[in-house]
């Protein structure tokens, strides 16, 4: 029955009445809007439309500021109801049964409310099943999500060939708006009684070939052309011949509610993607919800957001979207949904948008910001050259974090190119670069699968180097026991005790029954096994122990020692592809590439590490051309190390595992190894970890997370003179070719319940104030390393006035004889 398929609306500007062309089982969308030139009892035709009548979607909330919006305000406002692609029909039927204009529920532009009795009501007459508006069905797979083309733009009259197809786009020719002559009576329509055929001529359904009809039918259009007079006219003579259309994809996944209750809520999903039209891209991400029985939405816009970040939370597969002002507020969107596929899918189809969105089509660049976080994922940014502006920082919670395939430790790089990193199990690998096009868009970190496979890379010299990457990692827990006076040490604790199996830090009940993998793509590969190398010691049967169980431990029994804890350890695997090669066959624990300038041309490139044994070593060969090098040449110490950094003018640092500090003269290009190790004294009774050196700054953490800066470095003197103390609650400090610094703060400040490791920005650092004035907190919650060693880029700086007044060409070439 052709008359179940009627469509039939009044647009909310113009009062027009219109009717969906092309609306069939197939293509639920149809294909237009056609006016209806109805006659009115004195005889004329109210309602043609001028061709500036414009049938548009509105898109309520905040265009600007705030990117994820939230409408639940109870402030009166025009009802308008929102026209999306899905719920278009739904919401006409909503608009039967909401109030007058002005009444609470009709004012809430945000709530798309169908009264249940009306849906069921008009099923029954139409002989079609009642739909929910909004929310997809609970019962949808993830993994079944189905794919929808809407036109963006349409032509008043209907190509011929578009009748015959379901996916279809139209040439977009805006036109002029002009201002209505008579305003059209319309407020309501239905056509339930009402059947037409599409294949009828009727008087009344007309439509011109003069501009469009409907600019949009989604609440994407109604984004994308709110720039304003000026930039709609500008934009209608770039765009009058291309084509635009947005395609739907829809899901249902889980959501953590941020507010009371706090909770995990099945929601729908909805990521509209512009296509076409020869301008950026404003994909709009949406989330449907209830809220106190209502039906509601929020939507983040996907230019706006920061980073995608694949989180382990409860075991589920779970994905965190960043925005600018979510990472202010340190809490992004959380979405779970029930398989890997469905979140594979997904996390690569937001990158992907994401990277359109910004028009990031390219491998990351030679000056990128690196960093991984504590999942292993890497992540990384291409700085502007406003990045380390002195007069104006671009601030970190808006830098766009984008995944690079792959599993690691750690990270480093310098501006020539040259990527290095080092896994959990403290295998060596370098980057052999980034895919090109729109593969530079599958950014996610990922088992081996079909999907990857395809996945092609291109490397230096431009061959495939789409390489195998494992990783092998260890997972703790702690068995925890108190001492009785009877029975000696026993696993029955007291009531205000940790479990007695726990994680490190005895908050969460960790069992070797329970305790999983750190994400569902790892697989266990060993046993538990009690781990003897638990730092502070352990006796023979790997205990330690202290007087309670917050205090430090120790590795052998004393008389004032209630408590003992010993830690079990079990390996698990990784595999995946990604665009890195081994470096065979020395396990390293810390590696640093020489900073340099984005133009400077070496022949070789000093790369120095520390192997898992504490040795150092300078590998030989390295280039932007051969970034993996050929060998290893050791470099003889009396102890072992455990970090190291170059930086400028060839200035090596290291620090050994007891804390000492050391400085390697004589290092040059002519002799990459130096000479001798110098003895530099450590902060007063404080153990340094980590040291990273810049160009002329030298910066190091110690065992309390404090942040030192290293005084008095000169050409003549470059062992400096003391050790200033900067800030505190710093895991990892990374200094770059400029100078700047960036760390990874364990806290927040004022977000106590926040994970540890959060980026940040060092500001005010110049020349004549090299430890800066300020921190500027980013993107965090389970951060663990950055490196900006690669990033030389400098804001250009304005030229020097010259202080003598300045003269025309006449007076600069002297005056002619008789003027």
């Amino acid at each position: 029955n052709w008359f179940v398929l009627q469509v039939w609306g009044v647009g909310s500007e113009d009062r027009t009445v219109y009717f969906r062309h092309g609306v069939t089982p197939t293509e639920v969308t149809g294909k237009a809007w056609v006016p209806v030139c109805a006659q009115l009892d004195s005889g004329h035709t109210t309602n043609r439309p001028s061709d500036s009548c414009l049938f548009s979607g509105q898109l309520t909330g905040p265009s600007q500021g705030s990117v994820l919006s939230c409408d639940d305000s109870d402030v009166p406002k025009p009802y308008i109801p929102k026209i999306t692609s899905d719920s278009f029909i739904s919401a006409l039927v909503a608009d039967r049964s909401s109030p007058p204009e002005g009444s609470a529920t009709a004012s809430n532009p945000t709530i798309l409310k169908v009264d249940d009795q009306v849906l069921q009501e008009g099923a029954k007459e139409d002989g079609a099943p009642a739909q929910a508006p909004i929310l997809p069905s609970s019962k949808l797979n993830g993994g079944e999500l189905p794919w929808s083309n809407v036109d963006l733009e349409e032509l008043k009259a209907i190509p011929t060939s578009a009748a015959q197809s379901s996916v279809a786009t139209y040439p977009m020719e805006l036109g002029a708006i002009m201002e209505q002559e008579e305003t059209p009576p319309w407020a309501w329509i239905t056509g339930g009684g009402c059947e037409i055929d599409s294949n009828s001529s009727i008087s009344w359904l007309e439509t011109t070939e003069a501009g469009l009809l409907s600019p949009s039918i989604t609440p994407a259009l109604s984004a994308a052309g709110a720039r304003g007079p000026q930039a709609d006219r500008e934009q209608q003579e770039k765009e009058k011949t291309l084509e635009r259309s947005v395609m739907v994809r829809k899901g249902v996944m889980c959501w953590w509610r941020d507010w009371q209750p706090q909770q995990w809520e099945e929601v729908g999903v909805t990521l509209e993607q512009v296509k076409g039209g020869g301008a950026s891209r404003d994909d709009i991400l949406y989330i449907f919800y209830t809220h106190s029985e209502e039906r509601k939405y929020l939507y983040a816009m996907v230019r706006e957001v920061t980073a995608l970040v694949p989180v382990l939370w409860e075991s589920l597969y779970a994905l965190a979207v960043y925005t600018s002002e979510r990472t202010r507020q340190r809490w992004p969107i959380l979405l779970a949904l029930e398989s890997h596929q469905d979140l594979e899918n997904w996390l690569s189809l937001l990158s992907e948008s994401c990277c359109e969105s910004r028009a990031l089509r390219d491998p990351p660049s030679k000056q990128a910001l690196w960093a991984v976080t504590s999942k292993g994922d890497i992540m990384v940014h291409d700085p502007s050259p406003n990045l380390e502006a002195p007069a104006q920082y671009l601030p970190c919670d808006q830098m766009f974090w984008r995944q690079v395939p792959g599993h690691l430790l750690c990270v480093e790089s310098n501006s020539l190119g040259v990527v290095w990193g080092i896994g959990y199990d403290h295998t060596a690998w370098v980057y052999t670069g980034g895919c090109r096009g729109n593969q530079a868009l599958v950014f996610s970190n990922y088992p081996v699968t079909p999907m990857f496979m395809q996945v092609k890379t291109l490397g230096h010299g431009g061959e495939l180097n789409q390489h195998t990457l494992t990783d092998v990692r260890n997972v703790y827990i702690y068995e925890n026991q108190r001492w009785n006076p009877v029975t000696g040490y026993t696993d029955k604790g007291l009531p205000t005790d940790r479990y007695m199996w726990s994680d490190g830090l005895g908050l969460k009940e960790c069992t070797k029954e329970n305790t999983r993998p750190p994400s569902p793509q790892w697989t266990w590969v060993s046993d538990w096994v009690i781990d003897f190398s638990t730092p502070g010691g352990t006796d023979k049967e790997g205990w330690q122990y202290a007087a309670d169980f917050p205090v430090t431990f120790h590795g052998h029994k004393t008389m004032k020692d209630f408590v003992r804890r010993r830690r079990w350890v079990r390996k698990c695997k990784i595999t995946l592809f990604g665009p890195w090669q081994k470096v065979p066959p020395i396990p390293l624990i810390d590696v640093t590439i020489l900073p340099c300038l984005a133009q400077s041309c070496l022949e070789q490139v000093p790369v120095w590490a520390i192997s898992e044994k504490g040795d150092v070593l300078c590998r030989l060969g390295v280039n932007a051309h051969n970034p993996a090098g050929s060998s290893w040449l050791h470099v003889g110490t009396d102890q072992p190390f455990k970090s190291i950094c170059i930086g400028g003018g060839h200035q090596v640092w290291a620090i050994a595992r007891d804390g000492a500090v050391f400085y390697r003269g004589s290092v040059s290009s002519q002799n990459p190894a130096g000479e001798c190790w110098y003895h530099i004294p450590s902060p007063p009774k404080q153990t340094l970890r980590q040291v990273s050196v810049g160009r002329t700054s030298v910066y190091a953490v110690d065992e309390n997370n404090n942040l030192w800066y290293r005084q008095g470095l000169t050409p003549s003197y470059p062992q400096g003179s003391a050790w200033e103390l900067i800030s505190s609650n710093v895991c990892r400090v990374s200094v770059g070719p400029l100078d700047q610094v960036w760390i990874i703060a364990d806290k927040v400040p004022g977000y106590p319940s926040e994970s540890s490791g959060t980026v940040c920005h060092r500001l005010g650092v110049r020349p004549m104030q090299p430890k800066g004035l300020s921190w500027d907190f980013g993107i965090g919650g389970g951060w663990e390393h950055v490196s900006v060693r690669g990033n030389s880029t400098e804001a250009q700086r304005p030229a020097p006035r010259s202080p003598m007044p300045s003269r025309n060409q006449a007076q600069v070439n002297g005056n002619a004889a008789g003027f």
